[in-house]
């Protein structure tokens, strides 16, 4: 399985950014629920936003909730973040992962068993 996160890079506080993670080795990709993971400097990696093998049920940390938007293509086997409003403590690397259970709704984070190599995105205040 690999997976390509891209799109980090700096923005300013306040704006809007994508996410997307491109997805191979996984058959199919539409059988897996996909997270986004993300790690501050000196902290454990969490998990931020998951989405369900067939997209019908996403979930977000209170960090992030009503601001990221965690969304699939199946046809093209990408995922992808949405991030509004972004903060400045919402600088971290960010990971895509895959969960290793099919059909599965992505909330258990230890059921993570694919992660790609992560993007950083540093929002300047």
């Amino acid at each position: 399985v690999q997976l390509q996160a891209s799109g980090g890079g700096l923005v300013q506080a306040g704006d809007s950014h994508r996410l997307s993670c491109a997805a191979s080795g996984l058959t199919p990709f539409s059988n897996y629920a996909m997270g986004w993971f993300r790690q501050h400097p000196g902290q454990e990696r969490e998990l931020i936003a998951s989405i369900s093998w067939n997209g019908g049920k996403t979930n977000y940390a209170n960090s992030v909730k009503g601001r990221f938007t965690v969304s699939r293509d199946n046809a093209k086997n990408t995922l992808y973040l949405q991030m509004n409003n972004l903060k400045p403590e919402d600088t971290a690397v960010y990971y895509c992962a895959a969960d290793s259970v099919r059909y599965g709704l992505g909330m258990i984070e230890k059921n993570y068993g694919s992660w790609g190599q992560g993007t950083q995105v540093t929002v300047s205040s």
